[in-house]
């Protein structure tokens, strides 16, 4: 068994370390000089900025790879118990993640939050509601409004109104029928004894992660290697790559799905026309500094506030980065703002955290990305008639969760499938 893995984003080279831990022979191909797909950080101005995932929360799979390649020492944590904000009617609200904060938050009315108390009440998620639908038959309009739309919708850059619940909350589904409600379900998760992990990152970023993995598997990695083709053999593959090809029994796509599309096309036409079909929403990246006492992970807007902010992290008191915001700005509602001059782009990006945070700040940085997040909207539907040819295998953001932790249990479960 040899397998070849073509993208060595996170779960490409996670994938290496789990198939080298089983000895299954496997080679990783990477376009880019610098592995970490969607993870790229870089320093400006002694400040390090996160031009992706901003953090990740610490899980078993995540600290197994960071004792493989020696990263253990240059681990951050910040502080678990930060709160996270709602901007709604011109002020930053508590949004609820314990009992206390419940009890305590103006973000809901009274009534609000016995509406939510009555979820337990309703029919269980419909596959084939929207995931505003569901969140606003399941708890309300104004929970929908003031919390769910604004933290769901700003976490993909999307509108809840047009991402349909097959796609965008089916594992939701299943914990929902585990627990018997959703409400359950949250308090079993986060009221109760299953606190999640602190936010996680390292010192000089979480590239540091991809950088270290890639280096020590130095030897199954090949960087600026981008695949051309892949060729079916009677035993398998052919994986041609600039300058170097190997043979493969097995070949995992981790790549975006434009340019997994464009690998797929001579072999199987019709999956490739399904993947260019996917909606992808564009994000601007601007990295602030202020000089503002923030303690919390950050926030999000409500979408009825009239800004073009989704969302901001505060890097400052997450990870003591001095005095270090970071905004988020277009997706699905306002799409064509990732087209403006990075300058205007960084200037309202600027004067809308001065309107939130009531302090003025500085741009240090504007990263336009076309195709930042997967849409998880309408056109996901068509992944249920998906099928690759035998041996091909998609392992990326948009065929399963986003987020660090679940891209390493994804690579983790295939090494283990091969490895059988």
């Amino acid at each position: 068994m040899t397998v070849g893995v073509v993208g060595a984003g996170i779960t490409g080279l996670a994938l290496c370390h789990h198939l080298v831990a089983r000895d299954v022979p496997v080679r990783v191909f990477e376009a880019d000089e610098r592995p970490g797909g969607a993870i790229r950080s870089t320093v400006t101005e002694g400040s390090v900025l996160e031009h992706g995932p901003q953090r990740l929360r610490g899980s078993p799979g995540v600290d197994e790879l960071v004792e493989a390649v020696g990263l253990a020492d240059e681990v951050v944590t910040g502080p678990s118990d930060l709160p996270l904000f709602v901007y709604a009617d011109g002020e930053l609200r508590t949004v609820p993640t314990s009992v206390r904060r419940f009890l305590g938050t103006d973000l809901l009315s009274w009534r609000g939050k016995l509406r939510v108390l009555a979820e337990p009440l309703t029919k269980p998620g419909q596959p084939d509601e929207t995931a505003a639908e569901l969140f606003r038959r399941k708890f309300g309009d104004e929970a929908y409004e003031n919390m769910l739309g604004p933290m769901f919708g700003g976490l993909y850059g999307s509108d809840p109104e047009r991402m349909p619940v097959s796609a965008a909350l089916s594992g939701l589904l299943r914990l929902e029928a585990e627990a018997g409600s959703l409400l359950r379900m949250a308090v079993g998760r986060t009221f109760g004894g299953g606190q999640s992990s602190p936010p996680m990152s390292f010192e000089a970023g979480l590239q540091r992660l991809p950088d270290g993995l890639a280096a020590h598997y130095a030897d199954h990695v090949s960087l600026g290697r981008p695949v051309t083709g892949i060729e079916p053999r009677d035993d398998g593959f052919r994986v041609m790559a600039r300058g170097e090809f190997m043979a493969a029994d097995e070949v995992v796509l981790t790549t975006p799905a434009d340019a997994t599309a464009d690998l797929l096309e001579p072999l199987d036409a019709e999956a490739a026309t399904v993947l260019r079909g996917l909606t992808y929403n564009p994000l601007a990246i601007v990295h602030l500094r202020a000089d503002v006492d923030a303690r919390g992970m950050g926030y999000q807007v409500r979408h009825d506030e009239g800004l073009a902010t989704l969302g901001v992290t505060w890097n400052d008191a997450l990870f003591d980065r001095e005095g270090l915001f970071t905004a988020f700005l277009g997706g699905m509602r306002n799409p064509g703002l990732v087209d403006d001059d990075p300058a205007a782009i960084g200037r309202r990006a600027s004067s809308e955290f001065e309107q939130v945070m009531g302090t003025p700040a500085e741009v240090l940085n504007v990263t336009r990305l076309p195709r930042a997040m997967p849409a998880w909207d309408e056109s996901w539907a068509a992944l249920d008639d998906l099928s690759l040819p035998e041996g091909l295998h998609l392992a990326t953001n948009y065929t399963g969760r986003v987020g660090i932790p679940s891209r390493i249990r994804v690579a983790e479960g295939l090494a283990e499938r091969f490895a059988a």
